[in-house]
């Protein structure tokens, strides 16, 4: 009797192992199936002007929606330096700020994870804050692909207006061009055509003739 009973263990030991396995790699389907890659969208650089509040934009497609794993980081990479540092964490609807002393009392929330929006505003920035900044955005299972890269320019005021007339002269500049070369080609095609036409009536006089 014992040993039927062993051998039915045996013979149950093999089955009951297949079908563990078979449960385990369907969970691990179910979990796969909803694994894609999150994508996060950054403008490549800002200009901000010297003593005023920027404004750092970042925003991330994903499939699946955002909940309580879901977490933004930003880091910052100083000028002429190959390491960034971490100055800003947001979780479960809650801000961490670290200790850098550039950003203490700086930054504030300004995103809205249902609206898959992470951006952050930074208050009175300074020559300190030229930088690169790293937007991170995590939302399990999703796997994140690059983070997003700012490069930020602060810029004083006489500057930036100084810039912004060159970008009008330049403009303006480029529109006029743009329309002489076109009134040109127009000239030159009617001047063409008139010719032309010239031409054509007196070979038919000179046929006739």
């Amino acid at each position: 009797m014992a040993e039927a009973v062993g051998a039915v263990a045996l013979i149950a030991a093999p089955a009951r192992r297949r079908w563990l396995w078979s449960v385990l790699a369907a969970m691990l389907g179910l979990l796969t199936a909803r694994i894609s890659a999150l994508e996060v969208h950054t403008p490549k650089e800002i200009f901000v002007v010297n003593g005023t509040q920027g404004k750092l934009t970042c925003t991330f497609d994903s499939p699946n929606t955002t909940g309580w794993l879901t977490t933004v980081s930003w880091s910052f990479q100083p000028d002429g330096t190959d390491s960034a540092v971490s100055f800003f964490h947001y979780s479960q609807g809650q801000v961490y700020i670290g200790d850098y002393p550039p950003f203490k009392d700086r930054v504030t929330w300004a995103g809205d994870l249902d609206k898959k929006d992470a951006s952050i505003n930074i208050e009175n920035i300074q020559a300190v804050h030229n930088g690169t900044y790293i937007c991170d955005v995590k939302n399990p299972p999703d796997i994140v692909v690059r983070p997003g890269h700012i490069r930020l320019h602060v810029v004083e005021i006489d500057n930036l207006l100084v810039f912004l007339v060159w970008v009008v002269v330049g403009t303006v500049t480029a529109v006029v061009l743009g329309l002489t070369l076109l009134i040109s080609l127009v000239l030159v095609v009617l001047y063409r055509r008139k010719h032309s036409k010239r031409d054509y009536t007196g070979a038919q006089s000179f046929t006739h003739s």
